[in-house]
């Protein structure tokens, strides 16, 4: 690759707010909680989009991504009742997608080293094939990026996702992920940093 990849993952803008008093009505979360279907299923179709996006970013393939969806609309509604706070949940439904999507990761890697005995796996990420000579810059450093993230185990790209795809912050992440802001901070460096090193390695190939 001749061209050198941007040095990091690019921040975009703070994702639209979906927040569940502009779009969801709490009351229709507590008849969720007491076992009521049709008001879970007006939870799903409120934040069908925005769980598909974050798992989408933490798994890397569409057909991942909705089987990551499904998996966390099923947990949700097998642990509604553990949802305490109506107001809270946009947080607590990105903690079971994030985790949805970990363990979709996680899956795909164990089939990928059963599947392929020998072989090394990391060279296979996004695709495997250098990129066509007639790709643009930015289609390389796009290329560059999603094999770069694809390096990194699930629980980095999951925070990488939360932070700089979704625009959450550290005290919003440490609530997701169930840790303590400090160590939400920590990690998240030491994601940044092992993505660097990942956009290095594609920039030398």
């Amino acid at each position: 690759m001749n061209r050198r990849p941007s040095s990091g993952i690019r921040r975009v803008e703070r994702r639209e707010a979906n927040p569940i008093g502009a779009t969801l009505d709490p009351s229709i979360v507590e008849r969720a909680r007491r076992g009521d279907l049709q008001a879970f299923e007006s939870i799903v179709r409120d934040r069908m989009g925005a769980v598909y996006r974050l798992t989408l970013a933490i798994v890397g393939n569409e057909a991942d991504a909705a089987d990551a969806t499904q998996d966390a609309f099923v947990a949700a509604w097998r642990q509604i009742r553990s949802l305490r706070d109506a107001t809270k949940l946009e947080a607590w439904l990105a903690r079971i997608a994030t985790n949805a999507a970990r363990m979709v990761v996680r899956g795909r890697r164990r089939r990928a080293v059963r599947e392929i005995p020998g072989l090394d796996v990391t060279g296979l990420s996004a695709g495997g094939s250098p990129a066509p000579s007639g790709w643009s810059p930015g289609e390389r450093d796009a290329r560059a990026l999603a094999t770069a993230l694809d390096r990194l185990d699930p629980d980095r790209r999951a925070i990488l996702a939360l932070h700089h795809l979704e625009g959450r912050g550290i005290p919003e992440i440490a609530t997701i992920l169930g840790i303590r802001e400090g160590t939400a901070k920590s990690r998240l460096f030491a994601a940044r940093k092992a993505l660097q090193a990942a956009l290095e390695a594609e920039a030398g190939r």
